[in-house]
């Protein structure tokens, strides 16, 4: 008997839910046990409700016929010359000639929000609310990614569900993930697209040049990880529940058109909130103070704690790009580190925080004493409060910003080269093997050779107290965390040098003006830093 095909989302909806630990891992639980880094973009404003009314409230329940999927599918480019376009190449090309990474960065941060200043937008918008620029440009992000990326992706690299990629669907007020196990193939993938499934790319970085290039400049505008999802949802379907984000989100809008509903904080306390919130139901959201449609080329910024959806309309997909800042960035996070360090240095060296609590404190303070009318609950909080204020004095700031720097380099993307960082560094060295022999090898650095850092941002002097430690991104690995963060120990006599070049840059400096106690220290320090990849020369060796 002639067996019936069934569809990759058909398939998946008749598995049990306990098929087997993997796939019960896979599916939702892997989802929920997931950091929220979520974006969703808005750009190009156009306020065509008389276009929304009765499509954008149609579901696709059922699954679509294999000609109309194909159809769908034809709006992708399948030959990868097409993945790219020119537009961000030339910005990139022309941002590799900036001498300063600073200086790029906010070159690059410029383009991403023109016209808005970007000293404007951090004084007025920034944490504060949500912005929207239209462009009528459908090209002007063309080139950071497209569909035809996505599917190259696919047919080339490891993509892994729930690592990887997400496919979801949100319909009649429920949201659910689909992940089956194991690797993402573009058979199964585009199943699910072509059945109504939104596709959510984790960590484009990883498999994107370009998204990488434009990651680890973005990494020194914020002093903080700069991360990326990229969304591709069909026309007329929702793949996301309301819901807010613990990021400040960039919507770059690449392909298509999106309808999008930004909303209000609910309440102070989801102001600028420590965590991503789960799923909200409409009825308890209130009503947009943003409604949109987002096509290519447009942009929207909003705060963590703005509530926010997205649904395409029936007539386009949409394909967009969140980029993504400042998680655990706040003064908060930092006093985390700070007050555990301040109170244990205080303990050791005020007598103040070493004396006894009084003998009767349980008779009168905690929760079952908190509405007694009792002078010496005053007093104790007198004492407490003369206590926290002393405890500011002990608090090594330096060093726990040290913490949150090393914290930030481990998160951090390694820098995409320039050609010429390439060719002046150690990934770039000429050595090599020709002719049945090793050539260009023992290229020297002198006294005279000319070195700087490879960017402002890619190594960090700390100290714990003991030992001085040099950490550093230049190995870094694009998958999140995959590496530990690098780091080795700094001999106390080039302390002086490292600080030197660090705060040089971006300026070149003689390796003979380093200030260490000879020649062959100087030699030797810089020769290290050139082979972790930390320096390079100002021509090739």
């Amino acid at each position: 008997m002639e067996r019936k095909h069934m569809s990759a989302f058909a398939l998946y909806q008749t598995l049990p839910t306990d098929v087997s630990p993997t796939a019960t891992k896979s599916t939702r639980q892997v989802a929920d046990k997931k950091k929220r880094k979520k974006e969703n973009g808005a750009n190009k404003v156009h306020t065509v409700k008389d276009q929304l009314k009765p499509e954008r409230k149609r579901k696709r329940k059922k699954l679509l016929k294999s000609p109309q999927r194909e159809a769908s599918l034809m709006g992708f480019a399948k030959d990868e010359e097409s993945v790219n376009g020119d537009a961000l190449d030339a910005l990139l090309a022309d941002l590799a000639k900036v001498n300063n990474s600073r200086e790029r960065a906010s070159k690059l941060f410029k383009w991403l929000i023109n016209p808005i200043p970007a000293k404007s937008f951090f004084r007025e918008t920034w944490e504060k609310k949500p912005i929207l620029v239209q462009r009528n440009n459908p090209d002007y992000y063309k080139g950071l990614f497209s569909t035809a990326e996505f599917d190259r992706i696919l047919r080339h690299e490891d993509v892994q569900y729930g690592v990887n990629l997400d496919v979801t669907s949100y319909n009649n007020g429920k949201r659910e993930t689909h992940n089956p196990p194991g690797r993402a193939l573009p058979f199964t993938v585009w199943d699910f697209y072509g059945n109504g499934c939104s596709l959510r790319m984790l960590n484009p970085q990883a498999f994107s040049s370009t998204v990488w290039n434009v990651l680890s400049i973005f990494q020194e505008q914020f002093g903080s990880m700069a991360g990326a999802n990229v969304y591709l949802t069909p026309p007329g379907t929702q793949g996301f529940a309301p819901h807010y984000d613990d990021i400040e989100a960039f919507v770059v809008q690449l392909e298509g058109k999106k309808h999008w509903r930004v909303y209000n904080p609910r309440t102070d306390d989801e102001i600028l909130p420590v965590l991503s919130s789960g799923n909200f139901d409409q009825t308890n959201i209130g009503k947009p103070i943003l409604e949109v449609v987002l096509e290519a080329g447009d942009l929207l910024y909003f705060p963590r704690g703005f509530i926010h959806q997205g649904d395409c309309l029936p007539d386009a997909h949409s394909l967009h790009i969140t980029i993504s800042s400042y998680q655990k960035n706040s003064w908060g996070d930092l006093l985390q580190k700070v007050v555990p360090a301040a109170l244990e240095i205080a303990m050791e060296e005020d007598v103040e925080f070493r004396r006894g609590l009084p003998l009767d404190y349980l008779t009168y303070m905690g929760v079952q004493n908190s509405d007694k009318d009792d002078p010496r609950r005053t007093t104790f909080f007198s004492q407490i409060e003369f206590l926290m204020t002393k405890l500011a004095t002990y608090s090594p700031v330096d060093a726990a910003v040290d913490q949150k720097a090393r914290s930030f380099l481990h998160d951090c993307l390694p820098p995409k080269l320039t050609p010429e960082e390439l060719s002046s560094s150690v990934q770039g060295a000429s050595a090599r093997w020709e002719c049945g022999q090793v050539i260009d090898v023992g290229a020297q650095i002198t006294t005279q050779t000319r070195v700087r850092v490879l960017r402002a941002g890619c190594a960090r002097l700390c100290s714990d107290g003991e030992a001085v430690n040099l950490y550093y991104i230049t190995e870094n690995s694009r998958v999140y965390h995959k590496e530990e963060l690098k780091s080795f120990e700094i001999k106390a006599e080039h302390t002086d040098a490292i600080e030197f070049l660090i705060h040089s840059y971006p300026k070149f400096v003689t390796v003979g003006n380093f200030p260490c106690e000879s020649t062959e220290d100087r030699i030797a320090l810089a020769e290290l830093l050139f082979e972790r990849g930390i320096i390079h020369t100002a021509e090739r060796l």
